[in-house]
């Protein structure tokens, strides 16, 4: 099988690279020249345009960085490709993006899946990712073995834009917890209680969470997690923004009440507007110090 993959950033150059592992041929373009060269040096075809890129594939992966982003690929795609073409977007969007995507794709005769993926940076290169998806049973039933090759958790989340759906909640999650856990660190500062302390007591107990004992967000008790590391991503602050803006348009159109997921957005807007989009979110707990008058 042939793939056609469109944006090889720090996700999708990964992702590309791991399928030319598991034997697929695989034809790449993005507009950066340099992540062309770099996907180039892992075995991706390295493509000019579009079109050269999605020239007689079977599937196309798409891993942009936005709605608009993926409509605007997505129609010069119907309008390239043949009927019956694979057509997967694995970008974190809105709904109505991910739903009108669908729509461009059934109109062409194409089949479709919305497959956003969780893992960072990490998972991407190691081939670890979760996947989310969206879209008709029996083509991801057919599709499994893509994600197979890129990820290690193939989650079909319902029908078209239930992965988009997944993802936005999995990570309005995410973010209300990270900042819970960098809360509680802070507030043990202060009682004097100890990182490790507060580590071992909440890790085996009812605070237990992934933000806590997979990305703890203090040096020391979880090494591999970004706080080791000065707080280079991982998972962008700017990243984490996005994703929780998107809870709320999401929520709002929905007319559901998330208070929690409100709150952590206009907390990580500020994080951002410090100067921290393109630091690991879970630094937010810098912040969070700096509130309650320590250093950071």
């Amino acid at each position: 099988m042939t793939i056609g993959f469109i944006g090889l950033g720090h996700m999708g150059g990964p992702m590309a690279a791991n399928l030319v592992k598991a034997g697929y041929v695989v034809k790449g373009f993005d507009l950066s020249l340099s992540l062309l060269e770099e996907a180039n040096s892992k075995g991706v075809t390295a493509c000019a345009s579009l079109a050269e890129a999605v020239a007689g594939v079977d599937t196309v992966i798409t891993m942009l960085p936005a709605g608009k982003h993926v409509l605007a690929v997505w129609q010069e795609l119907v309008a390239t490709v043949p009927t019956g073409t694979l057509l997967i977007d694995c970008s974190t969007i809105d709904i109505d993006s991910a739903r009108k995507a669908h729509e461009m794709a059934a109109e062409k005769g194409c089949v479709s899946l919305d497959a956003p993926v969780s893992g960072g940076t990490g998972g991407a290169a190691a081939g670890t990712l979760t996947f989310m998806i969206g879209g008709k049973q029996d083509v991801f039933s057919k599709s499994q073995p893509i994600f197979e090759a890129m990820g290690k958790r193939i989650i079909h989340c319902g029908g078209p834009a239930a992965g988009q759906a997944a993802k936005i909640c999995n990570n309005m999650i995410l973010g209300i917890s990270m900042i819970a856990v960098g809360e509680a660190f802070v507030l043990g500062e202060k009682l004097g209680l100890s990182h490790q302390a507060l580590f071992d007591v909440a890790s085996v107990s009812s605070g237990q969470c992934w933000s806590l004992t997979t990305y703890c967000p203090v040096p020391g008790p979880v090494p591999t997690s970004p706080a080791n590391n000065d707080y280079r991503p991982g998972f962008a602050g700017a990243l984490m923004l996005k994703d929780l803006k998107l809870s709320q348009e999401a929520a709002q159109s929905a007319g559901a009440a998330t208070p929690l997921g409100a709150k952590a957005a206009e907390l990580y807007a500020l994080f951002n507007e410090l100067g921290n989009a393109d630091r690991d979110f879970s630094g937010i707990i810098e912040m969070l110090r700096k509130q309650s008058g320590g250093t950071a």
